[in-house]
């Protein structure tokens, strides 16, 4: 259910290495589940510097409205432009087209820092 080969915070966004370039950023699928039905998201504009915990963006669903949480420091570089359009891709996509932004990574030991899948999963579930 949640990819191996990417990395996950406690706040349910996903940190998608590979090496020096840019890491790329989503939610869960246990994050869009919980939001419903996104009609919003609204993202850091690009060059915009980013701290690790720091709200950087809103996802607006049907049901509320949540904060993004940039998962590392660094700086935006790319964000999904077809989200504007078609914000439920989050939803049916999350771990694809459904992707967030791109952050330039100022320390590369942040992302290794972050929860592996199992990790993530079990807190999810503790039982």
């Amino acid at each position: 259910m949640y990819p191996e080969d990417l990395k996950y915070t406690a706040e349910h966004e996903w940190v998608k290495a590979d090496g020096e370039a840019p890491v790329r950023i989503g939610i869960t699928d246990f994050a869009q589940d919980a939001l419903g039905d996104i009609v919003y998201v609204q993202l850091p504009e690009v060059g915009s510097a980013v701290r690790a915990g720091d709200a950087c963006g809103e996802l607006e669903s049907t049901k509320s409205v949540s904060d993004l949480f940039a998962p590392v420091n660094g700086t935006v570089t790319a964000v999904n432009e077809a989200l504007a359009d078609q914000p439920d891709l989050v939803n049916t996509d999350p771990y694809g087209e459904g992707w967030l932004l791109d952050i330039q990574v100022e320390d590369a030991a942040e992302v290794e820092a972050l929860m592996d899948a199992e990790t993530y999963q079990g807190q999810l579930d503790p039982s």
